[in-house]
């Protein structure tokens, strides 16, 4: 049986250059930006919480009289859990980040853009890459111990 003829497809929505569409690019810009900011809220909090968990579990264990852990390798595990998960909501924000701008750059976009063929660039890029390289730091600091 032969295959239908591809029938060319529409494109989803018609993007018309005013002064209204303009503002609307710019303020969902904005939002990615602001979204950008929340994962990374997020992660510092959780390589910072677990970092926190573990130095103060260690510090507690030198304490004179204290008495020893049921469990004194939990402190380490949480520890480990909570910035592996920061740095990978790290890793996934750039990734959502990245092709969000990338597709806010794309043809259909570029009248309404109203700025460089380039884009802007915002340094909220580089400080979560910066970020899960310190969060990669914490996180073999606590595996090897080395606090």
């Amino acid at each position: 049986m032969a295959e239908p003829a591809a029938i060319p497809r529409p494109d989803r929505f018609e993007v018309r250059v005013t002064s209204d569409s303009h503002f609307g690019w710019l303020r969902t810009r904005l939002s990615v930006e602001r979204t950008m900011m929340s994962w990374i809220r997020t992660a510092v909090s959780l390589i910072g919480f677990g970092f926190a968990i573990f130095q103060f579990f260690e510090r507690l264990r030198e304490i004179p009289g204290a008495n020893p852990a049921r469990h004194p390798e939990a402190p380490q595990a949480l520890a480990l859990a909570l910035i592996a998960c920061g740095i990978l909501a790290l890793l996934i924000s750039i990734w959502q980040y990245h092709w969000t701008v990338r597709y806010l750059w794309t043809e259909p976009f570029a009248a309404i853009a109203g700025m460089t063929k380039e884009g802007v660039q915002s340094p909220l890029l580089a400080t979560a890459v910066l970020l899960v390289l310190i969060g990669a730091f914490a996180f073999f600091a606590v595996l090897l111990r080395l606090t």
